[in-house]
């Protein structure tokens, strides 16, 4: 299974797509910023073109796969979503979005595309997302999107598990 494969899609508002390399100058730059790279725990300040690259490409197995957003007919790269295959039934998805692009619906617009495009493609497969408690807009995201936390960790410290019901 790969999750770089899926086709582009398309919102009332918005444009995604798997970054490509040629995305990796403008994922830099909207990933470069100190709120995103505080709240991301993988991501290095100041966030280079290197680091970019290298999420972009992955290990080249398709097991994870960054979607890149933008509005309809834009150019200025809004935010990601990582997809990420975790052994062979479970997909976790994690997501950043540049402080410009945050508090418009953006990110549960395209998450909730996603997620359809994800469920088509993979019914069988569990989707979860791990989030810190204490990051409330985040954790309002995941449960619009009807995503529930049962009281289980998170594989990182610090965060819980929630799953998509």
């Amino acid at each position: 299974m790969r999750l770089d494969h899926l086709p582009a899609l398309a919102t009332k508002r918005l444009a995604l797509r798997p970054l490509v390399l040629a995305d990796a100058d403008a994922f830099r730059a909207m990933t470069d910023h100190p709120a995103v790279t505080a709240a991301v725990h993988f991501l290095a300040s100041p966030f280079t073109l290197a680091a970019a690259e290298g999420l972009i490409a992955g290990d080249g197995d398709g097991r994870d796969c960054f979607w890149g957003v933008w509005r309809q007919g834009g150019n200025d790269l809004l935010g990601t979503i990582g997809t990420h295959l975790r052994g062979t039934a479970e997909i976790e998805i994690g997501y950043w979005f540049a402080p410009a692009s945050q508090g418009q619906g953006i990110a549960t617009e395209a998450a909730g595309a996603i997620l359809a495009a994800l469920h088509d493609a993979y019914p069988d497969c569990i989707v979860y997302a791990e989030c810190r408690p204490d990051n409330e807009p985040s954790w309002r995201l995941l449960q619009r999107l009807g995503f529930r936390h049962h009281g289980v960790a998170g594989a990182r410290p610090g965060r819980a598990r929630l799953v998509l019901l």
